[in-house]
């Protein structure tokens, strides 16, 4: 299903790129970009979610790399995909799925258990149910271990490929972006509550459920330091459990890896941090068996989408050309 062609990439290297003319890191219209972008940003955030110390942050360094040197700005231009997946994702918090359709929590319990339930101390149990009773100091911190990479890799990957092959970085940034809208439609057609929702809370729909470390508080616990309490605390949405993205972006990793050509040993171990972030994701609560392979397919999805996009279409060629222009 993953087909790889090597015309696009043909293509794109041996055509010759229109550069932009250079432009003062201080210009008028550089200052006044980033002026406005920050302050709209603010608004809209103001508008839709509040304020919080964490704009400020994004602000910082998004204005500080955009003006420390012609590299910089370059690589944060180049970035700013990732930057407006943030964005919409912490703009979900304003729009709750669970207003415009039905959570799912019964029906996709008993839907895991009748495909992946098994009889344990004569009970049938789903996976999820025997990992929060039997677990191991050193299987905890394996798996938060793993789970820790699901967004530091990826966009340590990214910045590999921002300096080794532009128009690979170009084509792993857009396949994420997509890959995530993919799955955020999927929130919202399908709101779903997670295994340890039906743990703690049963199947009674409680809106504005607050975050939960679930399996992973026992990482917490184990080294000292509130990680994950910190992460879900700033949840968009509990019942954003499926699809899993966590299960789709590593995938997007390993095949970008195979793509662009790095050393097999590295697209080994982006595999195995892949696996481990699956097993982990049902291991720890936060997702069934369903919700994993729902965001390998999303991702299997997303990736051909895409390469059919800038394989088989002039924009898609042109789109990707002109990026790598305004980036180089």
């Amino acid at each position: 299903m993953f087909q790889v062609e090597s015309a696009v990439q043909e293509e794109i290297v041996s055509e010759p790129l229109s550069v932009p003319a250079q432009i003062s890191l201080f210009s008028k219209k550089s200052i006044r970009f980033a002026l406005i972008a920050s302050l709209v940003y603010l608004f809209i955030s103001y508008l839709l979610i509040g304020f919080k110390p964490d704009q400020l942050v994004l602000i910082f360094i998004f204005n500080s790399l955009y003006f420390v040197n012609k590299t910089t700005r370059r690589f944060i231009t180049g970035f700013s995909v990732f930057i407006l997946y943030w964005i919409i994702f912490d703009y979900m918090k304003a729009f709750p799925n669970f207003r415009y359709n039905t959570v799912h929590i019964e029906s996709l319990y008993h839907l895991e258990k009748s495909l992946f339930g098994f009889s344990w101390n004569g009970a049938t149990v789903t996976p999820n149910e025997f990992f929060a009773i039997n677990h191991t100091t050193w299987s905890d911190a394996l798996a938060g271990s793993f789970y820790l990479c699901w967004i530091p890799v990826p966009l340590l990957f990214a910045g590999i490929l921002f300096f080794k092959n532009r128009s690979y970085f170009f084509q792993f940034a857009l396949t994420f972006f997509l890959v995530n809208l993919i799955g955020f439609v999927g929130y919202y057609v399908y709101p779903a509550a997670p295994p340890w929702y039906v743990a703690q809370k049963g199947f009674e729909f409680i809106a504005n459920t607050p975050g939960n470390t679930a399996g992973l508080g026992r990482f917490d616990a184990l080294v000292g330091a509130n990680i994950f309490a910190g992460i879900y605390s700033k949840s968009s949405n509990v019942f954003a459990a499926m699809p899993s993205l966590h299960a789709a972006y590593m995938l997007v990793v390993v095949y970008y890896s195979i793509k662009s050509g790095m050393k097999k040993i590295y697209s080994f171990l982006f595999a195995l941090i892949m696996l481990g972030i699956w097993f982990t994701a049902v291991y720890s609560g936060h997702h069934y068996i369903l919700d994993v392979l729902a965001g390998i397919f999303c991702a299997i999805i997303g990736i051909n989408l895409f390469q059919y996009f800038v394989r088989c279409t002039k924009s898609g060629k042109k789109l990707l050309k002109n990026l790598v222009a305004a980036t180089e």
